[in-house]
């Protein structure tokens, strides 16, 4: 690459929500924090993905990538967790790769191996990474009538800014992504931006982008929205106050619901964990993982293994459970780039890197924007970013007790895929 001209800055923003039913007028008092994201304004490039209408549950979905991005997104959030730990955390794995896989798509050379390696993605053809990507999308899309499931990608570029024709098709073809050339210098491409952000989170984000730097070339943005209700509603009024112990050692109060319920349920020596089906056909879940009292989450998340995580879904039993979990709501963001770094895909972010595939001029990434939002409330989770149970028949049971009032980790995932949606770490509800 000719490092004599100044690069061109790409800019990718991944966002995630999960929002629930009683969400609605809370986000309407309140804009997002700004100031995160708006220093991702710099770098433009927008390709907006919609889904088709309904999910296709006959389409097969290549093993070896899905395997893939499992090791991905857990390696990714033992990073992440390990540079936060003792706070709030909450990725979509999901929207960070497919953001990354539209990037990867104009990767060559070193660069690419470097971000192959980052996701997890040796020995695997871009052909097969682009076609499972929109084998997936279509799968997810519209999973139950009582599950809401949105995936849509924009891409930005600057009027003189070239994209190699190979790109777009590529992207347009497989992620559904409608590139628009916009004149960065306009006093209205901010919010031409950031309207097609708010359209396509249905209002939930109104401003992703704050200012235009004059280096800025594309902006990628990807974002999931996810609105789920839960398959045994908790009763609002057996909800009450009590108190979640933080690993300070204190402890506050907090609403905390309650169910008793037959659910799929897995006790270990080192925790209690429970699978919460979201709508009529139970495909979503939301996977709740409990630290026994003499362990501690630190201690968990570095058992986030591809080979634990598949062996403790496998053990999930059907069992009476008497649960207390917290309702919450979180909103957390990060710049994904020291992560990605040590992960190593780093010369993607520097001088050195290549993206011949992408644009005749040189570029390289800038920032990896990453914001999400969840909240988990009696009816169930709205966010923006399958194995039957075997029922056991018995009389007389005694229900297990479940009392989540210390921190604790937590997925949704597709259980017909393995797709992570999301999974974070609750310390402070």
């Amino acid at each position: 690459m000719n490092n004599a001209k100044t690069p061109g800055i790409v800019a990718i923003v991944t966002l995630g929500l999960t929002l629930s039913a009683i969400l609605g007028s809370w986000l309407q008092e309140r804009s997002w924090s700004q100031d995160l994201l708006a220093q991702a304004g710099s770098i433009m490039h927008s390709v907006v993905a919609q889904m088709p209408q309904n999910s296709n549950p006959n389409i097969k979905i290549n093993p070896q990538i899905l395997s893939a991005q499992t090791r991905f997104s857990l390696k990714l959030f033992q990073a992440i967790s390990q540079q936060n730990q003792g706070k709030n955390v909450l990725i979509s794995p999901t929207s960070i790769a497919l953001a990354l896989s539209m990037t990867y798509n104009g990767a060559v050379g070193e660069t690419q191996q470097a971000m192959a390696k980052a996701m997890e993605l040796q020995g695997i053809t871009l052909a097969d990474l682009n076609r499972a990507n929109a084998d997936l999308k279509a799968v997810l899309q519209n999973p139950d009538p009582k599950v809401q499931l949105a995936i849509a990608n924009s891409l930005w570029a600057r009027q003189d800014f070239t994209l190699k024709p190979n790109f777009i098709q590529l992207n347009r073809q497989f992620y559904g992504a409608e590139v628009t050339n916009l004149n960065f210098t306009d006093a209205n491409a901010v919010n031409r931006i950031n309207g097609w952000v708010s359209q396509n989170t249905r209002g939930k984000i109104t401003q992703i982008v704050d200012r235009i730097q004059p280096d800025d070339v594309l902006f990628l943005i990807n974002a999931i929205y996810f609105k789920g209700a839960w398959s045994q509603p908790f009763d609002p009024k057996a909800t009450q106050n009590k108190p979640f112990y933080r690993a300070q050692g204190d402890n506050r109060p907090v609403p905390m619901m309650s169910l008793q319920e037959d659910l799929s349920y897995l006790s270990t020596e080192q925790f209690q964990a429970v699978s919460l089906p979201y709508g009529d056909k139970k495909r979503m879940r939301m996977d709740i993982f409990l630290p026994h009292k003499s362990s501690n989450l630190t201690s968990f998340t570095k058992t986030l293994t591809v080979q634990n995580w598949q062996n403790w879904l496998k053990q999930f039993s059907t069992r009476e459970v008497a649960l207390q979990f917290p309702r919450f709501k979180v909103e957390y963001g990060t710049e994904l780039k020291p992560v990605l770094s040590s992960l190593g895909m780093g010369v993607a972010f520097t001088h050195q890197a290549n993206f011949a595939n992408l644009s005749p001029q040189p570029t390289l990434i800038s920032q990896v924007k990453h914001k999400t939002f969840v909240e988990v409330n009696e009816e169930g989770t709205e966010a923006a970013a399958a194995t039957s149970v075997g029922i056991m028949v018995t009389s007389a049971r005694i229900p297990v007790e479940m009392v989540v009032d210390r921190p604790f980790f937590y997925a949704i995932r597709d259980e017909q895929t393995g797709a992570i949606l999301f999974m974070g770490t609750m310390t402070n509800p």
